[in-house]
């Protein structure tokens, strides 16, 4: 069974820190780009930061020059380092990713179940 598991997540006071991380496990065969989106109450889910396998990066408006995503193919997993965090950060977050499950075909894209995050003093 193919699956994105989030961690990392919880409370944090403005200005601080979080790491999450993102594993995907499973029959893979290989990952095309990988990402973070946050979703807040009441809002629509948003894109975090994307990066692609060769590293190539984007980031949505809101966090440029706060976060930094990146990744370990080696262990299928995706990581967002997230520094400088506002009220406004908190919300769910969620990983993604686009898998191949076999050698030929398109790849088929797997969310995470969600992480909190919260910023709060």
């Amino acid at each position: 069974q193919v699956q994105l598991v989030e961690s990392g997540g919880g409370l944090v006071q403005p200005g601080g820190s979080l790491r999450l991380s993102c594993a995907a496990s499973g029959r893979i065969f290989n990952i095309n780009a990988m990402g973070w989106y946050r979703q807040a109450p009441g809002k629509e889910r948003e894109l975090v930061a994307r990066i692609t396998s060769s590293s190539m990066t984007n980031y949505g408006d809101s966090v440029k020059g706060r976060f930094t995503i990146s990744r370990d193919n080696a262990k299928n997993t995706v990581y967002l380092q997230m520094d400088s965090l506002k009220p406004e950060d908190t919300a769910v977050y969620y990983c993604n990713g686009d898998l191949h499950l076999r050698e030929v075909g398109p790849p088929v894209r797997y969310w995470g179940q969600g992480t909190q995050v919260t910023v709060s003093s």
